[in-house]
C-alpha cells in the first residue's frame, strides 16, 4: 500500500445547475476520504473535484446569454464548488478544463496518442443534448426523437479523428479480470465485460470546427477540435499536475474514481483504453453509485420533481442530508427520494433515536452524579463488520452498523433503567456504583458510535465527542435534531 491516497469525483458539465447526482459523487467521495484520513492519519490525500467547461451547449447557453462563452463558465463553476463546500466535502484540488494547464495536457495527450489516432469520415444520428451519436436502431426505436432531450436527431456526416480503442479490449478485459482495476458492484463490472466481449467500437475524438466552436483544439489541425471524452476524462491527471509537475507520479493510479453509472462505459472502457495508450497504470478501483429517484420515478425537469440538495441542507441541516443520502440511497445501487420519507427518517431515527439519546445520557450524568462521568474502562464494540463494509464501499451497510448500537444502546438504556437504580442508590449507597456503571458504559458507546459517524455526520460526530469525551458532561443548549412537521404539505413538492 502506497504512502498517499488519491480519490477523484466526475467532473459535471457547467451548463445547468448541480443536481442531487453531483451532490451524491460529492457526498461519497467525501465519506471515503475521511475514513482513509481515521484511519491513515500520516498519508497524504488529495480529492480532486472539477467542471467540465467546454462544448456546444456552452457555446449555445453563451450565446442566449449574450457573453462570450469564457465569461459564460467564468459565472457558471462556483455553483458546484459552493455546492461541494455546503456538503462539507474537503476537496484538496479543483479543475476547470477551461483553464490553460489543462489545456496544455490534453494537447500534450493528443500528441503522445498519435500512433493510436486516424482521421475517418462518420455519417451518423448526431443529439446535441447527449453530444453523442446514436445508432440507426435507438434512432428508429424512439421515432428519430431523443427521449432525454425531446429533441430531433441530427443527420450529420463529417470528418473527424479517431483513437483505436478496439486495440485495447483485450487488455482492458485482463485488466479487470486480474483486478488490477475492480469496478464496484460487480454487476456493473460484468455489463462492462459484455461491452467488451461484444467488441470495442474506436471512438470519435474529434469533431470540425465549423461543428464544435468551443474547445480544445486540435495541435497541427486548425479545422478541428478535441472532442468531449479526450477533453474531460484527463482532468484526474492534469489536476494532479500531469505532465509537468512530478507530484503526480506520487498520487496516480488513483486508489477510487467515483462516477455515475450513466457514465460508466466512458471511464471503464475509454479511459482505461487511453491510459493504456499513454503508457499509465489504470485506476485502482471504480465506485459506481446509481441514480435517485423520486417516489419511483426518474428526477428530471420536464416532470418537475427536482431534489435540489441545497434545499434540502438549508431546511434540515448538513448532517441530516448526509444522512439520508449514506444510509437511505445504497451507495451502489439506484435509490429512492421523497420529502415523506426523509422527513420520516429524520423524525424517527435523527431526532428520536440519536438524538434524543445523547440528551438521556448527557442529561442524567448531569443529574446524578453532578455532570462527571465515571472511571471505567470505555466498552469497545465489535467494528469488524462495520470496517468490512467500508472496505467494500458498502458506506449505507456502514452506517446500518453503527445504527444498530445506537439502538441496542436505546434498548440496554430502557432495560436496566438508570432512573430507578438512582431511586435504589438514595436508599443503597452500592448501588450508586452500579448507576456509575451503567452511565459511564452509556456515555463510553456514544464516544465509540462518534468515532465510527466521523465519516458521515462530521458536526454529529464531533458535537457527541465535546459532550462526553472530556468526562465532564456539556450539553448543548439547543437540541440536536428538533423535530420536523409536514415539510411536504408546507412546499409545493
Amino acid at each position: 500500500m502506497g504512502k498517499n491516497l488519491y480519490i477523484t469525483t466526475a467532473i459535471p458539465y457547467v451548463n445547468a445547475k448541480p443536481h442531487i447526482g453531483n451532490a451524491m459523487d460529492y457526498l461519497l467521495a467525501d465519506i471515503w476520504s475521511r475514513y482513509q484520513k481515521q484511519q491513515f492519519p500520516d498519508r497524504i490525500l488529495r480529492f480532486s473535484a472539477g467542471t467540465d467547461e467546454h462544448g456546444n451547449k456552452i457555446a449555445a447557453n453563451a450565446k442566449e446569454h449574450n457573453v462570450p462563452p469564457q465569461q459564460y463558465v467564468d459565472t457558471q463553476y462556483k455553483a458546484f464548488s459552493d455546492l461541494m463546500k455546503k456538503l462539507g466535502a474537503n476537496y484538496t484540488d479543483f479543475v476547470r478544463t477551461t483553464e490553460p494547464h489543462h489545456v496544455e495536457t490534453v494537447q500534450y495527450i493528443w500528441k503522445q496518442l498519435q500512433p493510436h489516432i486516424y482521421k475517418g469520415s462518420y455519417e451518423g444520428w448526431y443529439c446535441v443534448g447527449h453530444e453523442a451519436f446514436f445508432t440507426e436502431k435507438e434512432v428508429t426505436e424512439t421515432n428519430g426523437t431523443c427521449p432525454d432531450h425531446q429533441t430531433p436527431y441530427e443527420k450529420l456526416s463529417e470528418e473527424n479523428y479517431y483513437f483505436k480503442l478496439s486495440q485495447f479490449g483485450p487488455q482492458i478485459k485482463e485488466a479487470i479480470e486480474k483486478k488490477k482495476m475492480v469496478i464496484e458492484p460487480e454487476f456493473r463490472q460484468k455489463e462492462i465485460l459484455n461491452l467488451i466481449d461484444s467488441g470495442l467500437r474506436d471512438v470519435s475524438i474529434s469533431r470540425p470546427k465549423k461543428s464544435l466552436s468551443w474547445g480544445v483544439p486540435v495541435p497541427d489541425d486548425p479545422d478541428q477540435v478535441i472532442y468531449v471524452w479526450i477533453d474531460a476524462l484527463p482532468n484526474y491527471l492534469s489536476v494532479i499536475g500531469y505532465p509537468d509537475k512530478e507530484a503526480w507520479k506520487d498520487f496516480w493510479p488513483a486508489d477510487v474514481q467515483v462516477l455515475g453509472k450513466d457514465i460508466l462505459r466512458f471511464h471503464a472502457a475509454i479511459w482505461p483504453g487511453l491510459l493504456l495508450a499513454l503508457d499509465l497504470p489504470l485506476p485502482k478501483k471504480l465506485l459506481v453509485h446509481g441514480h435517485v429517484n423520486s417516489n419511483g420515478a426518474k428526477i428530471s425537469k420536464t416532470t418537475g420533481n427536482v431534489v435540489d440538495p441545497n434545499e434540502i441542507i438549508d431546511t434540515y441541516g448538513l448532517d441530516a442530508f448526509r444522512y439520508f443520502f449514506s444510509r437511505h440511497i445504497p451507495t451502489l445501487d439506484d435509490g429512492d427520494f421523497t420529502w415523506e420519507v426523509f422527513e420520516n427518517a429524520y423524525n424517527n431515527e435523527l431526532a428520536n433515536e440519536l438524538g434524543n439519546l445523547i440528551q438521556r445520557v448527557g442529561s442524567m450524568i448531569n443529574r446524578y452524579q453532578s455532570g462527571v462521568i465515571g472511571d471505567h474502562p470505555r466498552p469497545e464494540h465489535d467494528i469488524k463488520q462495520y470496517k468490512d463494509y467500508m472496505s467494500e464501499l458498502k458506506f449505507n451497510r456502514a452506517l446500518d452498523e453503527v445504527w444498530n448500537m445506537v439502538r441496542e444502546l436505546n434498548v440496554y438504556i430502557e432495560n436496566v433503567k438508570p432512573w430507578q437504580v438512582a431511586k435504589e442508590a438514595e436508599q443503597n449507597p452500592e448501588e450508586k456504583e452500579h448507576l456509575d456503571q451503567i452511565l459511564a458504559y452509556a456515555s463510553g458507546s456514544l464516544i465509540q458510535i462518534a468515532d465510527l459517524l466521523i465519516p458521515f455526520l462530521p458536526t454529529t460526530a464531533k458535537t457527541i465527542d465535546n459532550i462526553f469525551a472530556s468526562g465532564l458532561v456539556k450539553l448543548p443548549e439547543a437540541v440536536l435534531f428538533p423535530k420536523v412537521h409536514n415539510h411536504t404539505q408546507s412546499t409545493t413538492h
